[in-house]
This record gives structure tokens, C-alpha cells and sequence, in this order.
């Protein structure tokens, strides 16, 4: 058996999770091949899926009607909708602006079954948010979803009132809850999971029917998500005390009121395009968004300073120009922006000296193992990556032709396409994963001049 042959596989991607704007639908694998020459191009990135899924929930929690321009839509906001229209919320879609009717914390459909997909945000931000009202729901995911841990924030919701009935694994989906409202007082989150946890509480607490102060035991892993619940907060008129070491929330009973937002690009999307610059000595340019965005991605553009890439940080863009060559030789916490850890694994392969990733553990309990994975994958390119509990190191080589397992993990296939612009006989199996942020992300490289072919 030849060495090609024997990486042939067919990954069994979670089909049931995607939504009808997913990206890509019945092709097998796509094969990104080297641009003739730099990356060049401007481009608007779609909108902020943290942002995306935090408006629409608490606009759905809201006295009025919110308009949300700049949404994603991707298979995450989708089965957001989809819930929040199952719940009897009124949510109209055109293009990237999203209309929504509050329903005053109230759900009008109280009994019924929720699908959330693979999506972290909606799996750990709607049980909160419906433990604050009255009702009964069973709610479903992925067979991903079902694996990843929810169990910190439902212990906590049955604390505070809720019932929580398990279909198989304690702490996972499936599962009913039952709700007659949170009732408020002290209740604590680990910090060191996910921000997810504290985010999803947050934002369902000013329906409490008591004031509800949130203590978080340890650091936030990634807690800029959290500020940017607060702000989200603050936009639909709710303000949060804060203690002076930031580790306790005290949330007043209130409402939120319907506002008109704007919501930025994401910025993790945003990631893979100045990579691409960076790795073909190219320039690309990201309109409506500047360098001062709560979402802790941005840390990308001073690392990439640091590998010789040239960062013009304007008012309403932020524009990249790559190095001839990116130097590495470095090690960088990634516990801050973790999203990008794949990105950086995948430039660091034509770096010009090792470069290592640490404080990143949490990683292992997103979509995959995203260290194990990331480092199965780039073994099998030939190139030396040493995983490490936290993190991992990327030594530089010549990645040779094979097909590649993103383990149906959008950010794990679109950091692996960063390895195709520069080296020849890329193949990347279940393409369509990156429906989860970017349906039409490969479409975008081949807008950008980066050839892009198909197999079904």
C-alpha cells in the first residue's frame, strides 16, 4: 500500500449538526494549492459569532423590537434562531440584519424540544436563560455537543431552582429542564472551564426574581468573552456591579430594553486572512474592524508583528503585509486567544525556528481535542510537533503531500488551509465543517487568488 493510499479515510462528520446555510454541501474534500504569487485583496469578514449569539438571546429577553445588523450567519446562530423561534420569539432574518420582538423574559412556547447543534455558545447561554422563566424543555445537541461539559453551569441553575433531568451522561445533553423561575442570592462558577459557564448566567440573571450575585472560584480561562457579555449587557440597559477583583457579579433584577446594534466581524475569522498575508508575503486588508475590539483575538496582530509582519491598524480596518520569511524561536501564552492557536501551529511550519504554544488546555474540550488534533495532523505532513499538556511546539519543515482530518472542526480546517497556500498536495477532508463561522470560506480564498478545487 502506497503512503497516499494509506491516508485515505472517510471521517464521519456530524451531519445532523449542520444547518441549511451551511457551506459546501456533498463535497468529500477540497484541496487548497500555493498562489502564484503574494496574497493581496480587501475583503469584510461576516460578523462576530460571540456576538452574534449573545444579542440575539438577550434581544429574544428583551421589552421591545431589537435590529441587529452585521449577525453571522453560520450553523451557530442558526440553531440559535431556530430555538429562539421554537420558544415563540419572533425573529426575522434578511441578509445580515436580524429583527427580533422580545418577549419580556417570558417564553410564549413554555413546554416543547430544543436542538442546539454544535453550538458551545447556545448550549451553555439558552439553559439559563430558560431556567429564568417557566417551563419545560428537553434539549438536544451533536453528538459533539453531548460529549463537551456543561455540568458547572447546570449544577448551578439547579441551585437556584432549577430541575434538571438527565437522559444519559450527568452533566451533558441530552437532558429536560424544568423552570419556575431562578430565584435569585449567591451562587459560584469555576473560572478555569469555560467563560461560557459565567456568561450564560450573566445574562439570564436580571430576570432573577432576587438580586443574584455570581462568585467565580479561580481565574477566567479567556475572560475578555466575559466583558464582552457585560458590554453586551450594558448595550439593552442592564449594568452589572462588578467587585474590585473582578471576581464576583451582583445583578440587580431589570429588564432589557430593544436597542438597534451593530455587531463587528469576527474577529477569529478575521485571523485566517491576515495569516494568509503573512504566509505568502502578501497584504490583506479587513474592513470594519479596528485593533481597540473587545475580542481578544486581536493579540494575533502583535504576534505577527513579532514574526516580522508589517500591521496597519486603521480606524474602520486593519491591514497586514507579510515578511519574506516569519521568524519564530518564541514562546507565547495563548490563554487569552486560544481561538488561534491552530492559526499560529499552522504559520509556524514555515517559520524560521520552533515556536511554542502554552496555556491553552482548555482547548481539548472544544469541538475536538484541539492540541492532540492539530499535532495527528501535522505529524502526518512530516513535520515534528511536540504536544504538551497545555499547549505544543511546532518545529519548521516542508510539509509533504496528504489528505488531512480536520476532525470536523471549522478552526482546525481553516488553519490547515493556511498549510496549503504555501505547500502543494493539500487535501483537506469534510470541507464543510467550516459552516460553524465562515460557510464561505474557502469561496474567499479563491476570491483572494488562492486555487481552490473540489472532489465530491
Amino acid at each position: 500500500m502506497t503512503q497516499e493510499s494509506s491516508q485515505e479515510f472517510v471521517y464521519e462528520a456530524d451531519m445532523q449538526a449542520r444547518s441549511p446555510w451551511s457551506g459546501y454541501h456533498g463535497k468529500r474534500e477540497v484541496i487548497v494549492s500555493p498562489a502564484t504569487g503574494p496574497v493581496c485583496g480587501e475583503l469584510t469578514v461576516p460578523g462576530s459569532k460571540s456576538l452574534t449569539n449573545r444579542a440575539l438571546i438577550i434581544a429574544a429577553l428583551a421589552d421591545g423590537v431589537s435590529e441587529l445588523t452585521g449577525i453571522l450567519r453560520s450553523d451557530d446562530s442558526y440553531w440559535c434562531l431556530e430555538s429562539l423561534r421554537k420558544l415563540g420569539v419572533q425573529a426575522m432574518v434578511e441578509g445580515d440584519k436580524a429583527t427580533v420582538i422580545g418577549e419580556k423574559g417570558r417564553w410564549p412556547v413554555a413546554a416543547g424540544e430544543l436542538y442546539v447543534g454544535a453550538a458551545g455558545t447556545v448550549a451553555r447561554f439558552l439553559p439559563a436563560a430558560l431556567a429564568a422563566a417557566q417551563g419545560s424543555w428537553r434539549l438536544t445537541g451533536s453528538r459533539r455537543m453531548s460529549e463537551r461539559p456543561l455540568a458547572p453551569l447546570l449544577n448551578a441553575l439547579a441551585g437556584l431552582g432549577a430541575r434538571i433531568h438527565y437522559e444519559s451522561a450527568e452533566g451533558c445533553l441530552p437532558l429536560r429542564l424544568e423552570a419556575d423561575g431562578l430565584a435569585g442570592g449567591e451562587t459560584a462558577l469555576p473560572g478555569s472551564v469555560s467563560s461560557q459557564y459565567i456568561s450564560g448566567l450573566l445574562i439570564a440573571a436580571p430576570y432573577a426574581k432576587r438580586p443574584l450575585t455570581l462568585r467565580i472560584d479561580g481565574q477566567v480561562v479567556q475572560r475578555d468573552y466575559v466583558e464582552m457579555t457585560l458590554d453586551m449587557m450594558r448595550a439593552f440597559g442592564v449594568e452589572p456591579y462588578i467587585s474590585g477583583d473582578g471576581q464576583s457579579f451582583v445583578i440587580e433584577p431589570g429588564e432589557y430594553q430593544a436597542r438597534s446594534l451593530r455587531l463587528e466581524p469576527d474577529v477569529s475569522t478575521c485571523g485566517y486572512f491576515w495569516a494568509l498575508a503573512a504566509q505568502t508575503n502578501g497584504r490583506v486588508r479587513v474592513r470594519g474592524i479596528n485593533a481597540q475590539t473587545r475580542q481578544p483575538d486581536i493579540e494575533l496582530l502583535d504576534v505577527l508583528e513579532k514574526m516580522g509582519c508589517s500591521v496597519t491598524r486603521g480606524g474602520d480596518f486593519i491591514g497586514m503585509s507579510g515578511p519574506a520569511r516569519l521568524k519564530g524561536g518564541f514562546t507565547v501564552s495563548m490563554k487569552r486567544w486560544s481561538d488561534q492557536t491552530l492559526t499560529l501551529a499552522a504559520l509556524a511550519v514555515f517559520a524560521d525556528a520552533p515556536i511554542t504554544m502554552t496555556d491553552a488546555a482548555h482547548i481539548r474540550h472544544h469541538e475536538c481535542d484541539r492540541i492532540a488534533a492539530i499535532c495527528r495532523e501535522l505529524r502526518k505532513l512530516g513535520i515534528q510537533a511536540d504536544e504538551h499538556p497545555d499547549g505544543l511546539t511546532v518545529h519548521p519543515g516542508m510539509p509533504r503531500p496528504v489528505l488531512l482530518d480536520p476532525h470536523d472542526d471549522h478552526r482546525m480546517a481553516m488553519a490547515l488551509s493556511l498549510i496549503g497556500v504555501k505547500a502543494g498536495g493539500i487535501r483537506i477532508a469534510n470541507p464543510g465543517c467550516v459552516s460553524k463561522t465562515c460557510p464561505d470560506y474557502f469561496d474567499r480564498l479563491q476570491t483572494l487568488g488562492v486555487p481552490v478545487f473540489w472532489r465530491s
